[in-house]
């Protein structure tokens, strides 16, 4: 079957020029690579990732241009800097996948092993890429016109000028050496804090009422690409979280004389708002997040089961012989043989845990939700697609299945959330895919070579995002000392691991809370003696809740210790009282001197990971505070019901509010950008075009910030190095936790805007 007349990509099919090279691979690889470390670090902190084939497009575009100058090569053709764009854009879209769903592995007492993160990364990205092939033709090519596939479509601009002469990298690498300057200040070499705090209690009449920034490049450049509406209501989901139920819970519950369910240990009249908010306000976000996903998601029912009838309908397009270099599909015989050949190794890899008939299910999910994912991306673009929406269906529907026929144990809880990660991960890749085809077919590539090109791309990302994804949680992981007579492991690790106090210890992994007489020993992963007695309880970087680690001061000083301060054991294990001075935690002697210090740790909240644990929780664990999620689940419904999308706001009174702050300011100053520019340049200006200067500037920023993240999780893992690094105690404005970190975050906001203001060069 032949391509439409009417459509004439930019270069002829009866032309073949260079297209896929290795050194386009390698190139795209590495670009790839960078974007999938960032996406992973943006997935964990705030739950979603932005596209990056636009700023992969015009960094290929420049690298070639450079390479061409610098080394004399022959210049790159449209067609392999496509392929570059092609195979970076696979490491954002297999990283929003496990960045989403294994985290909720920690939460449920599992490790984070390395193998698993690979092979959910490798196989779900292949699924997704083989499940594209035969459909391609019938939501690519039959179907243009009808699908408009915008961020293919924009990429696809940006090659054809790009070949045209007029563009080139130099806003995004701004965006990125301010976000890796500014990064490194605020995380390595600590001058300000991470966070900005500004208590507003109204003289103590809201108790725990919190305003707070967190003051990253990443969460300056998210709020600009989603824009000022989303971030918005984001905004409104923090402030109804940090300044209204943190206040109400404080009112109604600091006169109870004991511990409040699900809170086990302390008395709300002893817990910080933070504290608060990871007992109560967690599982409320929870239900507003299910319940705006499902929402989300039953809005897109008649698109997905038009999406799927279109693509059993077109599937025999793909399947006829093609000769032209721009009809040329990858065989079906590899689709085929591939799909059985990952069956099977999903099923055979042990440390999946995966047995026969939940891998049948993932290759059916997997296909329905390519099929779905590829339609939807077709209509609204990448960034509304429901790819959460999707895998809740997936794992309500492999729970409910699991339940049919018993399979409830504490195992299959991690078999569940294996499955639906995949499924989670494939269509994911399948968008990306399905824009990266379409870009391919607007300026004349072949299919074949893009599909061989996303391949590498999926292999070269899988191999780097586990590592990445594990260095973040043990850079950002902490441990509290606990003490529990009455409770013995059963089960003890043969591994040894060092705690806090510098001792060896045996690893006990516990995946279900245990109630005894007067205490509850949550489940996770603990550190214990020989004798099987608990002795640290390993907070994870990633859906952790003590975001410090105890470090000794550099000069002990006396405080003046409260009669009401609370105990708690330090590192060595000896009992202390806990003193706030100057905005700092010490742990006390009986004297007052200060003998440990908290240094803050930015955990990450994973929100897409705590709603799927809640999930399962829910289906095959049993046991849920189903009072805190149903209040969430009715703030969705009344959101909606007064107009205002559910999703966006139930994100924000999920995350930190520090968290959702840091957004509204990126929002903010993209409504100033695009006020002005419409302004300026009339009332068709559109300021957030794709590839204007404040979108790929604010791209920079985030993958910018986010690979400093990365190398400030590794610098944690090195003390010597860390501590020459550290130059917080030399500075006397580093201690400051509210005004200051400010400075330095609002005159990059200015500089985003001042970026974002300007002219575009003429085309």
């Amino acid at each position: 079957m032949s391509e439409p007349s009417e459509h004439q990509p930019f270069v002829s099919p009866d032309q073949s020029p260079r297209e896929l090279t290795l050194r386009g691979l390698f190139i795209g690889s590495v670009l790839g690579v960078i974007f999938a470390a960032s996406s992973v670090y943006l997935g964990l902190k705030v739950g979603l990732t932005v596209s990056a084939s636009i700023p992969v497009a015009v960094l290929s575009i420049t690298l070639f241009r450079w390479l061409q100058r610098a080394l004399r090569l022959q210049p790159a053709s449209i067609l392999e800097n496509n392929i570059v764009q092609t195979t970076g854009s696979a490491g954002e879209s297999i990283a929003a996948g496990v960045a989403f769903t294994l985290p909720s592995l920690l939460l449920m007492g599992f490790e984070l092993e390395l193998s698993r993160t690979l092979l959910v990364a490798l196989f779900g990205g292949l699924i997704g890429v083989l499940m594209m092939i035969p459909l391609r033709h019938g939501l690519i090519v039959k179907d243009h016109g009808k699908l408009a596939y915008p961020e293919g479509t924009a990429c696809a601009d940006v090659l054809i000028v790009g070949e045209q002469g007029g563009t080139n990298a130099k806003t995004v690498f701004i965006g990125f050496f301010i976000g890796v300057g500014y990064a490194a200040l605020n995380l390595i070499v600590k001058l300000w804090k991470d966070v900005s705090e500004i208590a507003v209690d109204m003289g103590g009449r809201l108790k725990g009422a919190l305003l707070a920034f967190e003051v990253s490049p990443p969460m300056l450049g998210v709020g600009y690409i989603i824009g000022p509406r989303v971030a918005a209501n984001m905004m409104a989901g923090g402030m109804l979280s940090f300044l209204v139920l943190v206040p109400l819970v404080h009112i109604f519950g600091d006169s109870m004389p004991t511990p409040m369910y699900p809170e086990g240990t302390k008395r709300i009249a002893e817990m910080s708002a933070y504290a608060i908010r990871n007992a109560y306000i967690l599982y409320v976000g929870a239900g507003a997040v299910a319940t705006g996903g499902f929402i989300a998601l039953a809005r897109a029912v008649p698109t997905i089961i038009g999406a799927f009838k279109g693509g059993l309908a077109n599937l025999r397009a793909g399947q006829g012989q093609a000769t032209r270099r721009t009809e040329r599909d990858l065989p079906m015989s590899v689709v085929g043989g591939g799909a059985l050949a990952l069956v099977v190794a999903i099923w055979l890899a042990p440390v999946l845990g995966i047995n026969l008939v939940s891998a049948v299910l993932i290759l059916l999910f997997g296909f329905f939700f390519v099929t779905v994912s590829s339609r939807i991306t077709g209509e609204i673009g990448s960034s509304s697609n429901p790819i959460s929406g999707m895998t809740v269906a997936t794992l309500l529907i492999t729970c409910g299945l699991f339940v049919a026929v018993s399979w409830t144990g504490v195992g299959y809880k991690a078999m569940a959330l294996t499955t639906a990660a995949l499924v989670c991960v494939s269509a994911s890749v399948a968008g990306a895919t399905s824009q990266d085809l379409k870009t391919g077919f607007l300026v004349g590539g072949t299919p074949r070579s893009q599909q061989i090109a996303i391949s590498a791309g999926v292999i070269t990302s899988a191999i780097v995002i586990g590592f990445v994804l594990i260095q973040l949680n043990q850079g950002a992981t902490t441990y509290q000392a606990v003490d529990v007579p009455s409770y013995t492991a059963s089960v003890i690790e043969q591994v040894e691991e060092a705690g806090p106090d510098g001792r060896p210890y045996r690893v006990h992994y516990l995946r279900d809370d245990v109630v005894l007489e007067g205490a509850v020993v949550a489940r996770g992963k603990y550190l214990v003696d020989e004798a099987g007695k608990l002795a640290f309880l390993v907070d994870p970087g990633v859906c952790g809740t003590q975001p410090y680690r105890w470090e000794r001061p550099d000069a002990p000083t006396v405080l003046a210790v409260p009669a009401d301060a609370q105990h708690e054991l330090g590192p060595d294990r000896v009992p202390y009282r806990v003193v706030e001075h100057d905005g700092t935690r010490f742990l006390v002697d009986a004297q007052g001197t200060t003998t440990w210090r908290a240094r803050g740790v930015a955990k990450f909240d994973a929100p897409k990971a705590q709603l799927f644990r809640l999930i399962i929780d829910g289906t095959l664990g049993g046991r849920l505070p189903w009072g805190l999620v149903l209040v969430g689940v009715l703030l969705a419904v009344m959101m909606e019901l007064v107009g205002v999308a559910a999703l966006p706001f139930a994100v924000g009174l999920y995350l930190p509010i520090s968290t959702s702050a840091g957004i509204f300011i990126g929002g903010a100053v993209r409504w100033l950008v695009d006020r002005q520019r419409k302004k300026s340049a009339g009332a068709d200006a559109k300021g957030g075009d794709d590839f204007s200067p404040g979108m790929l500037m604010a791209s920079g920023l985030i993958a910018g910030g986010a690979i400093t993240g990365v190398l400030q999780s590794i610098v944690e893992t090195l003390p010597s190095v860390k501590q020459a690094l550290d130059l917080s105690d030399a500075f006397p404005l580093a201690g400051i936790g509210t005004w200051w970190p400010l400075v330095p975050f609002v005159a990059m906001a200015v500089t985003l805007y001042v970026v974002g203001v300007r002219r575009e060069s003429p085309r």
